[in-house]
């Protein structure tokens, strides 16, 4: 499996989001820290779940960053978030 596949399947069994897009950004920091030739070392992750309802932002970060913690120490050098509760 990828590694957009695992974050996804993590993240739609943990969150069972409404909408959740997660695009690999990798290449826009080629040369910099943490990118790998092939990719999928920077993604930016859009997701709306009813789980965040109530939440901080940090809270929610948090709550995906566990989620993803292996990933985010091995393969994954930066994932920025847009996450957000319907409605919002």
């Amino acid at each position: 499996m990828s590694v957009a596949e695992i974050i996804t399947s993590r993240l739609e069994e943990a969150f069972e989001p409404e909408e959740l897009e997660l695009t690999d950004e990798s290449e826009k920091h080629r040369g910099h820290a943490g990118w790998r030739e092939g990719g999928e070392t920077h993604f930016h992750l859009r997701m709306t779940s009813a789980k965040f309802a109530g939440e901080s932002r940090v809270a929610r970060q948090r709550a995906v960053n566990r989620v993803l913690a292996d990933q985010m120490a091995d393969r994954v050098h930066a994932l920025s978030m847009e996450l957000k509760a319907p409605g919002e």
